[in-house]
């Protein structure tokens, strides 16, 4: 199956972390939405296979995108994972939109291969996002 997904990541504490060549990122505590897309027929690259290789601890996968530093920290937990069946590639649309009602983004995470600003975005709290998920 291909497609495109959200991961709801949930950082417990203020923290900071070097972030590949982006550098020293501060992430605050909240809520962060990192948009993704796994367009591959077989493999590693299905939807469902790059969901659960995020769920993977750090000892069990290497560290290759902007994402796994984040998800390598002891202060972050994957709370909720969307998947978004789809033939098209729907990862840049989707953070178009989540730009439009988070509170803010981390300019160039997970955008590297791309126009968008980011694909990942943070919300102080889920109300906002809620009340406009239907939007997206």
């Amino acid at each position: 199956m291909k497609g495109s997904y959200i991961l709801v990541v949930f950082i417990e504490n203020d923290i900071q972390l070097i972030v590949g060549a982006l550098g020293k990122i501060i992430f605050n505590k909240g809520f962060y939405f990192y948009v993704g897309s796994a367009m591959g027929n077989y493999g590693s690259s299905t939807l469902l296979n790059r969901a659960k290789r995020h769920l993977l601890s750090k000892k069990e996968k290497s560290i290759h995108w902007h994402i796994d530093y984040l998800l390598a920290s002891i202060h972050s937990l994957i709370i909720k994972i969307y998947l978004i069946p789809s033939i098209e590639t729907l990862e840049c649309t989707i953070a178009q939109e989540l730009s439009k009602i988070s509170d803010n983004s981390m300019n160039n995470f997970g955008s590297s291969d791309c126009q968008c600003i980011s694909h990942l975005f943070y919300f102080k709290n889920l109300d906002y996002f809620d009340e406009n998920l239907s939007n997206i």
